[in-house]
């Protein structure tokens, strides 16, 4: 479904990719991990087309999606629930998930909206609340919610985790789970929390200053005693 290759992206001279090699096949959880600063951000910032790859090719589906603006990915069926989830502060939980159903057939509005509110019942209780009143966690459901309302074949998510409580955390994987699962999307998880992400997803890589420098199944990576000694067992 989705093919990167020798993809390379700048900030001014700042190489932040540097020859990135992937691929996420269609039904498939695939999970990138890495410290902070390695350049996960980056490179779904980059499949979104904000930056463009100065080098290398993203491919989705049959098409070359490399150059083409931002909107157009979208409504081509890729979405992304961005890192620190910039949901809409001042407009109510609704028009947030209105929001996200601009580039969508508006016949599907209603049963989107059905959807999302059984994914997450808050959300309905929380409807007519401003966005920015939410808790962390309801506002990163909302973020996740909101990019489900363009009816992705692809999900992007970016850190889902970062910053809440144990609790919540796991209700988030849950819901990835059952999207993945249940709703036939597949998923491209961004994640400093290394055990949740590969214990969800098929597979994974690791993202090193730019590079991928290692790839495996879910089980296999979690296996891996240098994995376990940078990322798992209090390293960085």
């Amino acid at each position: 479904m989705l093919r990167i290759e020798g993809l390379h992206t700048f900030y001014g001279s700042i190489e932040a990719l540097r020859g990135v090699d992937l691929e996420v096949s269609s039904g498939e959880i695939v999970a990138l991990i890495g410290a902070n600063g390695a350049g996960k951000s980056t490179l779904l910032m980059t499949i979104c087309g904000q930056p463009h790859a100065a080098r290398g090719q993203v491919r989705f589906g049959d098409d070359d999606i490399t150059r083409w603006p931002t909107h157009e990915i979208i409504a081509a069926g890729i979405a992304q629930a961005p890192e620190g989830r910039r949901i809409f502060a001042r407009m109510s939980v609704l028009e947030n998930l209105l929001m996200g159903a601009t580039s969508a057939d508006p016949q599907h509005f209603e049963s989107d909206l059905t959807r999302v509110f059984t994914l997450f019942p808050i959300l309905k209780e929380r409807r007519d609340q401003r966005g920015g009143t939410l808790s962390g966690g309801e506002q990163q459901m909302l973020a996740i919610a909101r990019a489900l309302m363009s009816r992705p074949r692809l999900l992007l998510l970016d850190e889902p985790s970062l910053g809440l409580a144990p609790m919540v955390v796991k209700q988030i994987f849950r819901v990835i789970q059952e999207i993945n699962e249940q709703q036939r999307v597949t998923v491209f998880l961004v994640e400093q929390n290394a055990f949740h992400a590969l214990r969800l997803a098929h597979r994974g890589y690791v993202l090193v200053n730019g590079r991928v420098t290692m790839t495996g199944t879910g089980r296999e990576l979690l296996a891996n005693p240098d994995i376990r000694a940078a990322y798992l067992e209090g390293g960085h």
